[in-house]
């Protein structure tokens, strides 16, 4: 992991996008006034003719993806977490999961991660709601090579996605030589004193905290469920059998995402305790990321605060 080079993945996913619209041009994105902060703004000045801003009316926004895919077109559609998987849930139900349509819903700034913009516009409860919706894929990437990737061969996949971006720089853990695959984790590691399951910018998290715990003794492998479902449920239930503690963490409510995920595969496979860390039911708060993280107890130190434990 590069610690070093930080990168946010809603930077990742509007250079990859641009790139993408020069491979295929049945790529149509729309915004919902919001390009700068989505990055869709680098596609738009790109091609122009292919970018449509509907302005701050985020449930005409899906429902016009929706029209667009029944064309063969292929709508990447972009506004913040909150507002996408909010304001237009029902627009997302009824007109493109019910009906199976072929559209990519890129939701940025999620989580507490988005910082001072406080608890209004801090979406924790978007995976709970995405996950529940037939006919939808829901994946959380957690770093820049990850997300490029997911961007375009979500392109190949004629299904209703929804991609989780953050507004947070995170470091680089992947490089270009990676292999991944829509609904299997990556395993980090193969210590046996725990397992601990992350998503998104946890991800990185996670990974400090193994290297500093590594340092007393404590052998923890760290796995990037970054494709909330299809869930990997081979690899769960695995190092459920291989370590002897399991957690979780996410910058997402502990309800309905990541942490109750886990739980419903294993309650049926292969019963163990699950100690979840994310947001404890309640709204976020004003205030930097990293400030966040750490009063969320979600940041590196309270892994290894929890791990000690």
């Amino acid at each position: 992991m590069n610690n070093e080079n930080k990168i946010a993945t809603r930077q990742s996913y509007g250079e990859a996008l641009a790139d993408l619209g020069e491979k295929n041009e049945n790529i149509i994105v729309l915004d919902a006034d919001l390009s700068n902060a989505t990055k869709t703004n680098i596609f738009a000045k790109k091609y122009p003719n292919r970018f449509i801003n509907v302005g701050i009316a985020e449930q005409n926004l899906l429902g016009i993806a929706a029209g667009i895919s029944t064309y063969g077109k292929i709508p990447y559609v972009s506004t913040f977490a909150v507002f996408a998987a909010g304001r237009a849930y029902e627009q997302i139900r009824n007109s493109i999961c019910y009906p199976n349509l072929n559209v990519k819903i890129c939701a940025t700034h999620a989580g507490v991660t988005v910082g001072e913009d406080g608890a209004t516009h801090q979406m924790l409860e978007d995976l709970s709601l995405m996950r529940t919706l037939p006919n939808m894929i829901v994946i959380s990437p957690s770093d820049d090579t990850q997300t490029r990737w997911v961007i375009e061969e979500i392109s190949k996949i004629k299904s209703s996605v929804y991609v989780r971006l953050a507004r947070l720089a995170t470091p680089i853990i992947y490089d270009k030589k990676q292999k991944f695959e829509i609904g299997k984790g990556i395993q980090h590691g193969n210590g046996t004193d725990a397992t601990i399951f992350a998503t998104g910018v946890a991800v990185s998290e996670a990974l400090k905290a193994k290297e500093e715990l590594a340092k007393q003794n404590i052998n923890v492998r760290v796995v990037d469920i970054f494709t909330i479902k299809p869930i990997d449920k081979e690899l769960i239930i695995k190092c459920a059998k291989e370590t002897k503690r399991i957690i979780t963490v996410e910058d997402h409510s502990v309800i309905g995402g990541l942490g109750s995920s886990i739980c419903e595969v294993l309650s049926e496979s292969y019963p163990v305790k699950v100690e979840r860390m994310g947001i404890e039911d309640t709204f976020g708060k004003s205030g930097k990321a990293e400030e966040l993280l750490k009063y969320f107890k979600i940041d590196k130190d309270a892994i290894i605060e929890k791990l000690l434990s």
